[in-house]
């Protein structure tokens, strides 16, 4: 038996991994926990910086493996490379990485300042929204983002640009890096790119899929899991 752990994104909520949780063996327990930022959740959690310290509290020893999506995804790494938390085999769902301090320019922060909605706007029309009027979701999308508000919009972005300054080395355990080709918030050269600068890292495109593969395609994101883990912990 595997204790695996799954965590949420920004505005997302512990039942998003229901699908894919149901799809994994029974072999593998789980814990998924319901992170501070979580859909409509007070905006507090990002008054204080450090964010990360969350993801650490909720990573304990009986954790064998992990699966963390988004900005979840990235503060997991983060942890991993400032020692805070034991890396252990992990599958990171569309995170958002750069190698390099210049690829960070105005037309990006732009892009992500004034499109932010666009991430809710997706994970509305691949939900269990989907059968809303485009208006309604779109109204949710931004209700979306203003709770989020911008303490949460920075603490994210924090997050995003210290990833060219993170001790990858560090993360001495396999790593499988996920995204969808078709992910309008995290790019799938984000995700390439951190696959290759893990020591251990490996990279999975999926097709037809954009930054919420455990809701759009379920199974196909459960067997990878599912392969890689069975892989890793043979070895480990």
């Amino acid at each position: 038996m595997a204790h695996v752990l799954l965590l949420h994104g920004l505005a997302g909520k512990a039942a998003v991994w229901d699908p894919v949780a149901a799809a994994l063996p029974p072999r593998f327990s789980r814990t998924t926990p319901e992170l501070p930022w979580h859909g409509m959740a007070d905006p507090a959690w990002a008054h204080r910086p450090d964010p990360a310290r969350y993801v650490v509290d909720s990573v304990w020893s009986g954790h064998d493996v992990v699966v963390a999506h988004s900005m979840a995804a990235n503060l997991l790494i983060e942890s991993y490379a400032d020692r805070r938390v034991r890396p252990r085999p992990t599958v990171l769902v569309c995170p958002f990485y750069r190698p390099e301090p210049a690829g960070f320019d105005w037309p990006t922060i732009s892009y992500y300042l004034n499109d932010f909605h666009r991430t809710f706007s997706e994970a509305l029309r691949v939900g269990e929204t989907a059968r809303f009027p485009e208006a309604r979701r779109e109204w949710l999308a931004r209700s979306l983002r203003d709770q989020v508000g911008p303490y949460g919009w920075t603490r994210w972005f924090e997050t995003y640009l210290r990833t060219p300054f993170l001790d990858l080395g560090a993360v001495d355990a396999p790593v499988l890096v996920v995204s969808g080709v078709d992910d309008v918030a995290a790019r799938p050269d984000d995700g390439r790119a951190l696959a290759k600068a893990l020591p251990h890292g490996r990279f999975e495109l999926l097709d037809g899929c954009g930054h919420f593969p455990m809701i759009e395609q379920p199974d196909r994101l459960a067997a990878l899991v599912r392969d890689f883990f069975d892989e890793s912990l043979e070895l480990t």
